[in-house]
């Protein structure tokens, strides 16, 4: 089996750890902190071999095409976000609920982004230039977002000593990320171990989701009236954020298979990488964490639809005039 089919069908992996989280967490409620417990770990396996997929030693080459760059970078950090705020106006007005729609829109995606470029014709070399510089922003840019957009009071609320373990989760695989790629870098042999690596973000992140099921049952019954039209806002965002790298590409006059590639950034999130800091969050939060659940879902089975719509319908191969290969 090759790797893409993998990823191809991973929607249909996580929805069915899922169900079985929520099917043993109801049966075995008392076990939910062990779930919780073994569920840190495997958050930090899953950051790891994420991070390892991400060409954090080359920030230079995000610059090479600064049309291309300039639209991911005002797309994802200045219109994505503004849209994330005019949709966040019609969640009821529950802080918990808005967090977690916010912080999970707030931030572009970082792995399976490349993925579902390749798979839907995009320009897989832009995406894996530009990733890096990404995850750099969202990590600097979330929590002035957060300030902006939720108050001053509530993200005071949140203070650094609950943040910072979740912060560490996410920092320590990134460092031990950058440091792997160093050591792989330094001799041609060793690439194979990141192709190797690369296989286990799929298999993981079902642990991943299935442990969240199993340890946040409650949380998912609390949250099953609201649900609905919190998975309807991320539908819609999905389809104006398409629409939207339309527009940019059509303004800077990207060819077609780097408009496929901004779409396909802009439609998806980051999701698990700010997961341990809502995870990290007092009791009382856990809804946000289930409403990070839900939008990837929403966004595995968009993009179902993004790789019919993008390549056939939003960016047929006969715009923007060539391949657009060279900056």
């Amino acid at each position: 089996m090759q790797r893409l089919t993998l990823e191809r069908h991973q929607v249909w992996i996580y929805l069915a750890a899922i169900v079985l989280g929520l099917v043993i967490g109801s049966g075995f409620q008392a076990a939910g902190p062990v779930f919780e417990a073994l569920l840190w770990p495997a958050l930090i396996l899953l950051l790891f071999v994420t991070f390892v997929q991400v060409p954090l030693l080359h920030l230079r080459e995000a610059f090479l095409d600064y049309r291309f760059a300039a639209a991911v970078w005002i797309g994802n950090f200045i219109v994505v976000p503004l849209l994330a705020w005019a949709l966040v106006q019609f969640v009821p007005d529950d802080p918990v609920l808005r967090l977690g729609v916010l912080i999970v829109l707030l931030v572009p995606c970082t792995d399976w982004f490349i993925t579902f470029t390749a798979l839907g014709g995009g320009c897989v070399s832009r995406a894996i230039a530009v990733t890096p510089i990404n995850l750099a922003l969202q990590l600097l840019l979330l929590p002035v977002y957060l300030w902006l957009m939720l108050g001053e009071g509530l993200v005071e609320s949140l203070s650094l000593t609950e943040v910072w373990p979740a912060l560490s989760i996410v920092l320590l695989p990134l460092m031990a990320a950058a440091l792997l790629e160093r050591w792989i870098e330094a001799r041609p042999g060793r690439a194979a171990i990141r192709e190797r690596l690369a296989w286990w973000p799929v298999p993981i992140l079902a642990v991943v989701v299935f442990l969240i099921a199993a340890a946040q049952v409650g949380a998912v019954r609390d949250a099953l009236g609201l649900l609905p039209e919190v998975m309807a806002l991320f539908a819609a965002f999905l389809v104006l954020a398409a629409l939207v790298a339309k527009g940019l590409a059509g303004l800077l006059r990207l060819p077609a298979d780097q408009g496929r590639t901004l779409a396909f950034s802009l439609g998806t999130r980051n999701s698990f990488v700010v997961l341990p800091l809502v995870l990290a969050l007092p009791a009382g939060w856990e809804v946000a964490a289930v409403v990070i659940v839900a939008q990837s879902l929403v966004e595995l089975f968009g993009m179902l639809l993004y790789l019919w719509w993008v390549p056939r319908r939003l960016f047929r191969s006969s715009e923007g005039g060539g391949r657009g290969e060279t900056p």
